[in-house]
């Protein structure tokens, strides 16, 4: 039976929004004879987040030495066994038919290597605040995003990928920053195979207090600057040896 395999990264003290972010999986309807695993990750090793999760056969829990939402996601990684890997952040929500829309695009499309799509800011009195930067739907013109990163206009939300699970292992998973690693792999995945982005809402992003882009380091100029190196030199290095479509 063909899987998605959805990964979570999570630590503790983040872990207070990880029910919510179940029940929005377990309510998706899936695509006919396609099931979904949840991969939860703790980054750390003291297990009280993995406490949190409800008994279900299809959640897969590991705990591990913290090293930030790259290496648990990581760690998630060496467990899946979708043909899909979907992120799911610890506070956030999968829209209603936001799996089977992702799905549904890569099985019909198999030159597509990747998806995104539409999120909007969920707000802490529940209400859900969109934006105004999503790209029309459909194929992403090549190097589309890459543009608009460079500019500091990034369009598409790196919290929303579905990707095909080659792709993922190819190109080593989330690179090892303190920050963007989704952007860093969204850029990446561009550069060697063509997305799709979906115009419908798939995805709550929560905003509140303590997430992880609310502390201040995440502005820090000097970690700014090098998480920038690091994304923009990969990709310039893809392309130079060849590696670009």
């Amino acid at each position: 039976m063909p899987q998605v395999s959805v990964i979570t990264a999570v630590f503790n003290g983040g872990h207070h929004y990880l029910t919510d972010a179940y029940h929005s999986l377990a309510s998706q309807e899936m695509p006919t004879g396609w099931t979904w695993e949840w991969i939860v990750q703790e980054d750390g090793m003291t297990g009280i987040p993995l406490d949190e999760l409800p008994r279900d056969s299809r959640i897969s829990s590991g705990r591990g030495r913290p090293g930030r939402a790259c290496m648990a996601r990581n760690l998630a990684l060496s467990r899946a066994s979708g043909t899909l890997i979907r992120n799911l952040d610890a506070d956030d929500l999968l829209a209603p038919g936001a799996l089977a829309r992702e799905i549904t695009v890569l099985a019909e499309r198999p030159e597509v290597g990747w998806t995104a799509c539409s999120a909007v800011d969920l707000q802490l009195d529940g209400s859900l605040r969109g934006v105004d930067t999503d790209p029309p739907g459909g194929l992403l013109e090549p190097s589309s995003v890459e543009a608009g990163y460079r500019v500091f206009r990034l369009a598409v939300h790196g919290a929303t990928l579905c990707i095909r699970r080659d792709l993922v292992f190819a190109l080593g998973g989330w690179p090892a920053m303190p920050a963007s690693e989704d952007v860093g792999l969204m850029l990446a995945l561009e550069i060697v195979a063509p997305g799709w982005f979906i115009s419908e809402v798939g995805y709550h992003y929560r905003k509140h207090p303590a997430q992880s882009t609310e502390q201040p380091m995440i502005n820090d100029p000097v970690e700014q600057q090098a998480r920038r190196v690091l994304i923009t030199e990969r990709l310039d290095a893809m392309r130079r040896l060849g590696w670009s479509r």
